[in-house]
């Protein structure tokens, strides 16, 4: 039996001689192929990168653009709150300030109502003092004098009374 592991020396050329020739055809036929392959796959990935590098600073671009929108709602919602603020304390003093002028407009009507009352009471009180005086004196005189002089003599004596 021959063995296996034989080394001979024909069978060795002619093996290196195949191996020669495919390797001569693999680099004429088949480098451009790889090449092309490898240099489309380059293309693509540096594209994924490019287009991810767009991706990330249009996001950043949206990011900065949402965060000023905000900064800028926040600083109009804070304005508004103030303006609100602002308007209500107005409305409150300026129906403070109408409250105190209506109850200064009662208070004055009604202290012109009671001295109105009070002159009215005053006059209707001499009225009828002097009535009674006159009747008083009548009868203490037992003459009749006339009425209405009557009324003057009482009348210029009550107007020398005190008016509290």
């Amino acid at each position: 039996m021959e063995r296996i592991m034989d080394i001979e020396p024909g069978l060795m050329i002619w093996t290196i001689f195949s191996f020669l020739i495919f390797l001569a055809i693999l680099i004429k036929f088949g480098t451009k192929p790889l090449l092309n392959g490898l240099t489309a796959r380059e293309n693509r990935i540096k594209d994924a990168i490019e287009n991810a590098d767009k991706a990330n600073e249009q996001a950043k671009k949206i990011l900065k653009e949402s965060e000023e929108k905000l900064s800028s709602a926040q600083l109009e919602m804070a304005d508004i709150i103030h303006k609100g603020k602002t308007q209500a304390e107005e409305l409150i003093k300026k129906a403070s300030e109408e409250a105190d002028k209506i109850k200064k407009q009662k208070v004055d009507e009604a202290i012109r109502e009671i001295d109105r009352n009070k002159e009215s009471a005053i006059k209707q009180l001499r009225t009828e003092v002097a009535g009674l005086v006159v009747a008083a004196t009548e009868k203490i005189l037992d003459e009749t004098l006339d009425k209405e002089k009557h009324y003057k003599i009482v009348d210029s004596y009550i107007e020398k009374l005190p008016t509290n």
